[in-house]
């Protein structure tokens, strides 16, 4: 009787490395899964998979609704964080001070993407597309000293970033 619950164990554990030995494979070949399921590889044995083309078209790619979707086709979309370095409602001057503010930033940082979005009544510049709010507090760090006037400002903000695909 208490034999069972580990070698219950044991099996699902082998089941869980056998397949993620036969997901890396398909990575690293560039191949789906099932590919590299069936491939013939001496002292392994041999795997026949039957299934509709419809399914294994679907394999590996991502559904609305995942938490990275393809953007253009040149980046994903995914929540991440961004450092804020400035937001103003002035009706006057709030938007020049914005573009003003990317430019100054651009100038230091020019690969560094900065964007100046207007959601009413606030102009906002925002910089960076980071995964972790590290790599943004670290970002936040790094401008306050460049920019010792933006510093009381700054601070980390959650949302949609864009991962290029290169």
């Amino acid at each position: 009787m208490k034999r069972y619950p580990s070698i219950l164990l044991l099996l699902a554990g082998l089941f869980a490395a056998t397949s993620l030995s036969a997901q890396n494979a398909a990575n690293e070949q560039g191949t789906s899964i099932f590919n590299a399921l069936e491939s013939d590889r001496p002292g392994q044995g041999e795997v026949t998979i039957h299934q509709s083309d419809a399914i294994r078209k679907l394999v590996g790619t991502r559904r609305a609704g995942d938490p990275a979707q393809a953007g253009d086709g040149n980046y994903l979309k995914m929540q991440g964080f961004r450092t804020q370095v400035f937001s103003g409602n002035n009706q006057r001057t709030s938007k020049d001070l914005a573009f003003k503010r990317k430019e100054e930033i651009l100038a230091l940082y020019p690969d560094l993407p900065v964007y100046v979005t207007y959601v009413a009544p606030f102009w906002r510049v925002r910089v960076g597309d980071y995964r972790s709010h590290e790599e943004a507090y670290h970002m936040k760090i790094e401008l306050a000293k460049a920019f010792p006037a933006f510093g009381k400002e700054m601070y980390i903000v959650r949302e949609e970033i864009q991962i290029p695909l290169f």
